[in-house]
């Protein structure tokens, strides 16, 4: 058990470097959709995932008569007169359909023919007609038909989103009078059902909610989905509309007049209606469809709002439902860290963007699946946290590795202007002598020209080393040809950097009586192997500067340890530094070198300071300090 534990302690310190930024994308997209910043989004994208929908057989249940422009040119008048309508409900009647909707409305008289049409609306128990039951931005409603009892009335309004688009079918609403009146499509239904033993009831989840035997009609609440603060007002449902390019059979009122197939009509649901831009009963969708883009006849609207509650009654074909809002935020969360968990499996950017990719294909397939299966899921929050999540995390990582090949670069550099140093101020000095009293001979020696060469070579190892390419290793070789294994704690490897290089043959580190050393245990949860690797090197060479510079060194001081928020390596020797002393021109000139310029480096990566300054009485400090908080923006 203490093994499992722990094994979960290492995995989260490993995702903690990372995890703040993807965790802050996450709560802020979440904040962006409880304000309704992504509404809009939301909605387009549902539009879509609509229409995309595989086509879906036409509804034989309904017919929808349609009064074309040619109709219109025919009559020689608009509105249709009252004797047309009653012509024509007369001939529909012979073929005996279940119910006859008239979505066309009719509160005033057209003559000629009201008298005919109001005797037949008194006399047809299946006719249903239209008002507007609910005051439009002017205050005003339009009455029913007359004639026509309440139970034949249905309400024509509808509820818009903010762009127009209509997605919501409104069921039932209070009137201003505060009746409680029903939707022309409820009254269809409830006219079609009836015949089949089924009754509208109230829900058993909702009890305000409408039912149709075991289908209760899931009413819509202001925050639903990808609404927030929305107008509920009444009783809405999603409108999930029928796919495909033909839902409907559509027939002209010249067509009814010359005569059709009676199967067509008989026990079915007749939606009467003019589809024709000149009267301009249209409505707005971006889900169906169509040859005008985002614009549906009014009638047709009416056929997708009762044929969707036909075929979820009848056909148990789904109704469009939401998940709770923790069900919908635990969504969004989880995805979010599969997203940010790209970091901590990949490694390579390109890795990265193509796990990208696959997660949000998988997404996007995933929520289209659900919406064939009626289950609207939130798709935007979760496409934008990916993205952001798994753009800044190739772009950091492009970054770093950017930011590594540039330390390699320098600390090579280092290192090679150390080894030319080397040779030059030791074998290449000593060879200089020999030629020189090799040359001031009166008879050179027949050496003499190997002694050139050999000069000349030495020379251009210089030259050859800094032209080579440098290789990531997967361990840290040190000058002392040390090999540490940059997974072992640091102050382990810093311990082991220290008895490595005091061993060297340095000159002023054999003067050394007397050694202070500590070693503690520093907090390595953000620091990545290159900056490990750095701390070793620091250490290393603060220990060099003293073997070769600190002359008459007696005591040496090495100080590795963490100090409330704030981690330390401090190098102190005691011998008399030309380069520290009385901060002299020298010991300026010191502070502009590659070897200061990469501590420097290396500080400013660890968020910390590098010093070099006298030791009192005598001797020099060589001091990295660094925090030892989280930095989560590496």
């Amino acid at each position: 058990m203490f093994n499992f534990l722990r094994g979960i302690k290492t995995e989260a310190n490993r995702w903690q470097p990372g995890a703040l930024p993807g965790l802050v994308i996450i709560v802020g997209v979440i904040v962006a959709r409880l304000t309704g910043s992504l509404q809009f989004l939301e909605l387009v994208t549902l539009d879509k995932f609509l229409r995309l929908r595989p086509p879906e057989p036409r509804d034989e249940r309904m017919v929808i008569v349609g009064i074309t422009e040619a109709d219109i040119q025919r009559t020689r008048t608009y509105p249709i007169p009252d004797r047309v309508l009653a012509e024509l409900i007369q001939r529909l009647q012979t073929y005996q359909p279940s119910a006859i909707g008239l979505d066309i409305v009719r509160d005033v008289p057209v003559e000629p023919g009201h008298a005919a049409l109001t005797s037949l609306f008194r006399s047809s128990k299946n006719v249903i007609g239209v008002e507007i039951a609910l005051p439009d931005r002017s205050g005003f409603t339009v009455a029913p038909p007359p004639n026509l009892p309440p139970e034949q009335v249905g309400f024509a309004d509808a509820v818009l989103d903010a762009d127009g688009f209509q997605r919501r079918s409104l069921l039932g609403a209070h009137n201003p009078q505060q009746d409680y009146r029903f939707s022309f499509t409820i009254r269809l239904v409830e006219q079609y059902l009836a015949a089949q033993g089924i009754e509208l009831e109230n829900g058993i989840r909702d009890p305000d909610a409408m039912r149709f035997g075991h289908v209760e009609l899931t009413r819509v609440h202001p925050n639903f989905g990808g609404y927030v603060k929305a107008d509920a007002g009444g009783n809405q449902i999603l409108l999930n509309v029928r796919s495909g390019a033909m839902p409907f059979r559509v027939l002209s009122l010249a067509q009814i007049q010359s005569g059709v197939n009676p199967e067509w009509l008989r026990g079915k649901i007749v939606l009467v209606g003019v589809i024709s831009l000149s009267a301009k009963d249209l409505a707005s969708s971006g889900a169906i469809a169509g040859t005008n883009p985002g614009r549906v006849y009014g009638v047709e609207m009416q056929a997708h709002a009762i044929s969707q509650i036909l075929s979820a009654v009848l056909d148990q074909r789904s109704l469009l439902q939401v998940w709770a809002p923790g069900w919908e935020l635990g969504w969004i969360v989880v995805w979010g860290l599969v997203g940010m968990s790209l970091g901590r499996f990949l490694r390579s950017p390109w890795k990265i963007l193509l796990g990208l990719i696959v997660l949000c294909s998988s997404l996007i397939s995933i929520s289209y699946g659900l919406i064939i299966l009626g289950w609207w899921v939130p798709i935007v929050p979760v496409l934008l946290i990916l993205v952001l999540n798994g753009t800044g995390l190739t772009a950091a990582l492009f970054y770093r590795r950017e930011q590594e090949l540039r330390l390699r670069l320098e600390e090579r550099q280092f290192v090679i202007e150390q080894t030319f140093n080397a040779i030059h101020s030791g074998p290449l000095q000593t060879l200089v002598q020999i030629l020189r009293t090799a040359q001031s001979q009166e008879t050179p020696p027949p050496f003499l020209p190997d002694l050139q060469r050999l000069s000349q070579e030495l020379r251009a190892i210089y030259g050859s080393v800094q032209r080579e390419t440098i290789e990531a290793e997967p361990h840290l070789r040190l000058g002392s040809a040390i090999d540490l294994a940059l997974q072992a704690p640091l102050h382990e490897l810093l311990y082991t950097v220290y008895c490595n290089t005091i061993e060297q043959e340095l000159p002023h580190l054999k003067t050394l009586k007397s050694k202070v050393v500590q070693f503690d245990p520093l907090n390595t949860r953000h620091l990545r192997l290159e900056h490990k690797r750095g701390l070793c090197r620091f250490l290393q060479e603060a220990l060099y500067n003293v073997g070769k510079h600190a002359t008459g060194a007696t005591r040496l001081t090495v100080i590795c340890t963490q100090k409330e928020n704030q981690q330390v390596i401090r190098v102190i020797d005691n011998g008399r530094n030309n380069l520290a002393d009385d901060l002299s021109e020298p010991f300026r000139s010191q502070n502009s070198g590659l070897g200061t310029q990469l501590a420097n480096n290396l500080a400013k990566q660890l968020g910390g300071k590098f010093r070099r300054y006298p030791n009192q009485p005598r001797g020099t400090v060589c001091e990295l300090v660094w925090s030892a908080n989280r930095r989560w923006f590496w």
